[in-house]
């Protein structure tokens, strides 16, 4: 693994930093732009971040040494995980590698084989449907505010076998959109501004302070109202008649029991770490997801309709039902093409703890590796035209080429521990929102795409409608035709 300089390549520097901030005005203004154009550079290329060095790596091949092959050598690190740390604490997505993290995994992997989430399957369903058949008709909707509410709201019927107080629901919602910027701020600025006594670096650390406070509330209600930890042999006989979900135990517990019961139970902080790992991941990543996926179904009625006469074939004339999930491979495709297309990350760091030589670049021990699954799966190479909607690249035939590209959750022992959970959770409120919703408009302009930490809409309003479109209505005039959302281009952070 360590290379010498008469085996290493000169590494290329991506033009245009300027002096103490290096590149953080690309990766605060125009992220995605400049984070994909990189490749074009070569497959290594050395970026800074204010006066420190970081390489990004624009191979996908070079991407799964630094996640699989070569793992040992780059531990979960860098300028980005240092920032989430800071509201993560040692959560499953944050914990440096080594013992901690392969005990909290061990002890978390079972909440999220695929025979457990089915237990929370039919409480998922409910909550979700009851939500979303809450909608006015026709009322102008903020879709991305709603995805995160109704994502956020399934998971914690699915951890906590109940939904929380509205008060501690609605403020998580709120307050996590200016935590995930204010982190952002932090990863890309040098170190010195983000600990100056500046109002945007006060404000954060006091959202941050309020987000325990939420969580431990919301630990608090939960132990409160489950006093006596259920086991396997507890006897269901005298559960009251109207109480849902009554009868096997495990389908009454929710996944928060397993840490709550285990054996080498967590401390009162690495329980802080964990829900909050797991509830921001629910909201961010798959509220993002639905809310691009819904916005690509209804800019594009054939995909639109393919999936409404997969859910008709399947189910016509009764609710979703949990085990229906499997018999909706369109709706994957759909989902999955929303997850390339759109990241949901767009910057992942490690940290490398010696000298490597990586696709013959020499980087110095110490030094932060950067990956993007957002630049990845819009490699053309792997993904022809990545600009445009197909969820038929996910066919049997067409999916094999994309291998080793699709990086959206990550790969080797870090892989995100939630993706069977994300899967299930993102049909469940898709299929769910067809059946209700026969009709989807979108009614702002296109959104464009926002990096922060997902790849988010700027903005995305639409209306649903209890009839469907007439058929004259299914052309798009040139007037109203959405176009491909924009790289995001916000304001410069500011002190």
């Amino acid at each position: 693994m360590n290379a010498s300089p008469a085996t290493a390549a000169a590494t290329p520097t991506a033009p245009g930093a300027f002096p103490l901030i290096g590149h953080a005005h690309r990766l605060t203004r125009d992220p995605l732009a400049f984070i994909t154009s990189l490749r074009r550079h070569g497959s290594v290329v050395r970026i800074r971040i204010g006066p420190t060095p970081a390489y990004v790596v624009t191979d996908p091949a070079l991407t799964r040494r630094v996640l699989v092959t070569d793992a040992v050598h780059y531990a979960k690190g860098g300028k980005i995980i240092d920032a989430l740390r800071v509201f993560f604490g040692d959560g499953l997505a944050t914990v440096a590698d080594g013992d901690t993290h392969l005990r909290n995994r061990r002890l978390m992997q079972p909440m999220f084989n695929k025979a457990h989430i089915a237990t929370r399957g039919t409480a998922m369903i409910e909550q979700v449907r009851a939500m979303i058949s809450a909608w006015g008709e026709a009322e102008p909707r903020d879709v991305y505010a709603d995805m995160n509410d109704v994502t956020l709201a399934a998971f914690l019927v699915a951890l906590f076998d109940t939904d929380l107080p509205a008060h501690l629901q609605g403020e998580f919602t709120a307050l996590m959109p200016a935590i995930m910027k204010g982190t952002i701020r932090q990863t890309v600025l040098p170190p010195w501004v983000t600990r100056l006594p500046l109002p945007a670096n006060r404000a954060h650390a006091e959202r941050v302070a309020r987000l325990r406070a939420l969580i431990d509330q919301a630990i608090d209600h939960h132990t409160s109202r489950a006093p006596h930890p259920p086991s396997a042999s507890a006897d269901t006989s005298t559960e009251p008649a109207g109480c849902p979900h009554a009868a096997p135990a495990q389908e009454r517990d929710g996944l928060f029991t397993t840490l709550l019961t285990a054996e080498d139970p967590l401390t009162r902080q690495q329980l802080q770490d964990e829900v909050i790992t797991l509830l921001t991941g629910a909201i961010e990543t798959t509220g993002t997801t639905l809310a691009w996926t819904l916005y690509e179904i209804a800019r594009n009625r054939e995909i639109e309709q393919r999936l409404r006469d997969e859910l008709a074939s399947v189910c016509p004339d009764r609710p979703l039902r949990y085990d229906d999930l499997d018999q909706l491979p369109y709706a994957r495709q759909v989902l999955q093409e929303a997850v390339r297309k759109y990241g949901p990350a767009w910057m992942v760091t490690r940290t490398v703890t010696q000298d490597v030589n990586l696709g013959g670049h020499r980087i110095p021990e110490g030094s932060d590796v950067v990956w993007s699954p957002y630049l990845h799966q819009h490699d053309p190479d792997y993904f022809p035209q990545p600009a445009l909607f197909d969820p038929d690249r996910w066919t049997s035939e067409r999916a094999p080429t994309t291998r080793g590209s699709f990086l959206a959750f990550g790969d080797g022992r870090r892989k995100c521990i939630g993706e069977n959970f994300a899967w299930s959770e993102l049909h469940i409120i898709l299929a769910t929102i067809l059946q209700i919703w026969p009709r989807l408009e979108l009614i702002s302009r296109p959104p464009r795409a926002k990096a922060v930490v997902t790849v988010k809409p700027d903005t995305m309003a639409m209306a649903f409608h209890r009839m469907p479109a007439p058929a004259a209505d299914n052309t798009t005039t040139p007037a109203r035709r959405p176009q491909p959302p924009a790289p995001d281009k916000p304001a410069a952070a500011s002190g």
